[in-house]
């Protein structure tokens, strides 16, 4: 049975643009059918904004390469419309275990608390991902919403023009031009769109590889993240263990900097390596192996004139962590409704530049932990091993140390603080976890949880307080969600948005991230937090 990254999924056919006199031109361009060109895509046509994906592939990934999906990009998926599938063939885990040598040094939960619909992490090889991403767009295209991936249309030539982009693209049967009012690079680390623009990254590359083997095989390992520093099987390095669905398990083996890529992919290099960590007596079949590098490096902006960069194209960082696909996804998340916006002349143009202001943010966050994490599993000297060695032995024993050891901080969404789109807190006793800036947090509602009932405009949120069911501003529509006590079951809703306040009034942006928030309702305020988190009164 052929596998789902053998077949096409998005073939080439030759698209009427092709056969025009005249070059067309599209609202929205995206490049890159990846996991995140393809939500960027989702998004924009479920807003009803014409989008075309020019991919020069026709179908999903080989090999399994991003696995692990938190909870607040699952929830950004659940408004796209593809977070069940996901969860319900994904494997859900929230433990993770550390071990030094052949002991269990540290074990963490990354989930707590109760109270949140979707689980801490699940593990899904990616080219699942892309299959739902794209049955997704199959969905909306037979609802009839404006959106279309053209496989086998490879991206030749890149031009900004100051009021549209120009685009030479190739196909199996030649050449044609495109233009586009807006494009959204998605198309990776690598990006050639980058490249065609002359642009670069800036930060670092660690002096160091790592081996990554996708396993098929039966194990009664646990559904956890194991973590091995300095293990038998592989002295002075480390090693990474994790459950992925159809008996496929991802092991990451740390090589070292001085080695041979080619060598070391080899069949019969890796076999050995894995046999000494997993027995002789384990049956394994590989199904994919790759190395990478530690990168942790951004472009200096996201947004280039009509040119807008996301996901892999605008920021790398190491693996451990899980803060690649997972931060990608926070920016097209962040990008759509504000270019929504933009395009129907409802907000000024520099409501974009937030966009870069805000991930940009949310880049150095991941990169600043994504360097500590890297700086610890792998020590640039030998007085920093020994400290970190000395960590993990007193870990073992005491509550004090667990927190210093890190074998990868795991994704967690940006707290925008600072942004130019927040009106000052003004809930005292307010929680921090709701601050402005913050995305919401979930909690159980009385038949279904909070995050449903926000969907994807902008929302008043109200708690045991009066306020007009609907509020018009500038051409915005606000929508009221009105909740009591009698709404919150389980104490989660009033601990997590009320605090020690009696009463609260939230504004909530598209992407579900807190703008502003008061202790009772008042309308000049609350129509000034709405313009401002549109771009339009934002402060010198």
């Amino acid at each position: 049975m052929k596998k789902i990254f053998e077949e096409p999924l998005y073939p080439y056919a030759r698209s009427p643009d092709q056969d025009c006199v005249h070059t067309i031109r599209h609202p929205v361009v995206v490049i890159g059918a990846g996991p995140i060109g393809l939500a960027a895509a989702i998004d924009l046509a479920q807003q009803d904004v014409p989008v075309v994906v020019l991919d020069e592939n026709d179908k999903v990934s080989f090999g399994s390469r991003a696995i692990c999906f938190a909870k607040r990009p699952l929830e950004i998926l659940d408004r796209l419309g593809c977070g069940q599938p996901m969860v319900e063939k994904g494997v859900e885990w929230e433990t993770g275990k550390v071990f030094f040598d052949e002991r269990q040094v540290y074990e963490f939960n990354l989930l707590p608390e109760e109270g949140h619909e979707r689980p801490a992490f699940i593990n899904l090889q990616q080219y699942y991902f892309e299959q739902y991403l794209v049955e997704r767009v199959r969905e909306l295209e037979a609802e009839g919403k404006p959106i279309e991936i053209r496989g086998g249309n490879k991206l030749l030539r890149v031009e900004e023009k100051g009021d549209h982009v120009a685009l030479l693209v190739d196909t199996p049967e030649g050449e044609y031009d495109l233009r586009a009012d807006w494009l959204i690079a998605c198309d990776g680390a690598g990006s050639p769109t980058r490249a065609m623009l002359g642009l670069d990254f800036v930060g670092r590359v660690f002096e160091d590889n790592f081996l990554i083997a996708d396993v098929v095989m039966e194990a009664d390992f646990p559904t956890e993240r194991w973590f091995w520093f300095d293990p038998p099987f592989n002295r002075g390095q480390s090693a990474l263990l994790h459950k992925q669905p159809d008996g496929v398990w991802r092991i990451d083996l740390q090589l070292g900097w001085d080695i041979d890529k080619d060598e070391e992919k080899k069949p019969e290099n890796v076999i050995p390596r894995l046999r000494a960590m997993l027995g002789d007596e384990v049956k394994f079949e590989l199904e994919w192996v790759s190395i990478y590098t530690f990168q942790c490096r951004r472009m200096e902006r996201f947004r280039h004139g009509r040119v807008i960069f996301a996901g892999d194209s605008a920021h790398q960082v190491s693996p451990f962590g899980a803060r690649g696909a997972n931060s990608g996804l926070q920016d097209t998340d962040n990008l759509a409704w504000k270019l929504k916006l933009v395009m129907d002349g409802l907000a000024p143009e520099r409501l974009l530049d937030s966009y870069d202001v805000e991930r940009i943010q949310g880049a150095d966050e991941n990169i600043l932990n994504s360097s500590r994490s890297t700086d610890f599993i792998t020590p640039k000297s030998e007085m920093s091993r020994i400290l970190r060695d000395a960590v993990l032995d007193l870990s073992e024993h005491h509550p004090f140390a667990r927190p210093l050891v890190n074998s990868g901080r795991l994704s967690v969404p940006c707290i925008h603080d600072g942004s130019p789109l927040n009106t000052e807190d003004a809930l005292p006793g307010g929680p921090a976890r709701s601050r402005p800036g913050a995305p919401c947090p979930d909690a159980p509602l009385a038949e279904s949880f909070l995050l449903r009932r926000l969907g994807d405009g902008f929302t008043l949120l109200t708690f045991n307080c009066d306020a007009p069911d609907v509020l018009q501003e500038d051409g915005i529509t606000l929508r009221r969600l009105a909740l009591s006590t009698r709404d919150d079951p389980t104490g989660a809703l009033a601990e997590r948005y009320l605090g020690e306040a009696r009463s609260a009034v939230y504004l909530i942006r598209p992407d579900q991230h807190v703008a502003a928030r008061f202790e009772s309702y008042d309308e000049v305020r609350l129509r000034a937090a709405l313009r401002r988190s549109c771009g339009k009164e934002i402060p010198a």
